[in-house]
């Protein structure tokens, strides 16, 4: 179904990779991007990939939503998961981009039930490994 503010629509395969990295835990994280007024699933990262390696797939010039499974030891020592969306909008990607992306992110983040947290980047130090980790516990 088209969102009517941005007319994007929301390919099927976002919400099912969604589904697979949220209960089966098969990814670490899927990158989305819009392309033909679609959110399509861009990149997929498999379960041992790093927070590194998906911040070293997001590109320098384009936006890109993003959901991240953010695995960690809170102070009492107990494992815990946290899944985050991201909205990665660089400030080097062109302007028309970031308004579509911007335009279009509560629609589509809405799509995806389970989100825990969201964390908006333009800059690869706004979404460092430690401001993650920070958010998360």
């Amino acid at each position: 179904m088209a969102n009517a503010a941005s007319g994007m629509h929301v390919h099927d395969d976002c919400k099912l990779k969604f589904l697979e990295l949220k209960a089966k835990r098969n990814y670490r994280f899927v990158t989305f991007k819009i392309e033909d007024q679609q959110v399509r699933v861009d990149k997929i990262g498999g379960p041992n990939e790093s927070y590194e390696d998906f911040t070293n797939s997001l590109p320098n010039n384009e936006c890109r939503y993003a959901v991240f499974d953010f695995d960690f030891t809170t102070d009492e020592n107990v494992q815990k998961s946290k899944i985050f969306f991201i909205a990665w909008s660089p400030d080097t990607s062109k302007v028309r981009m970031k308004m579509v992306y911007a335009s279009s992110k509560d629609r589509f983040k809405r799509e995806l039930d389970g989100i825990q947290l969201e964390l908006q980047a333009t800059d690869p130090s706004e979404m460092s490994f430690d401001i993650i980790k920070s958010r998360a516990i």
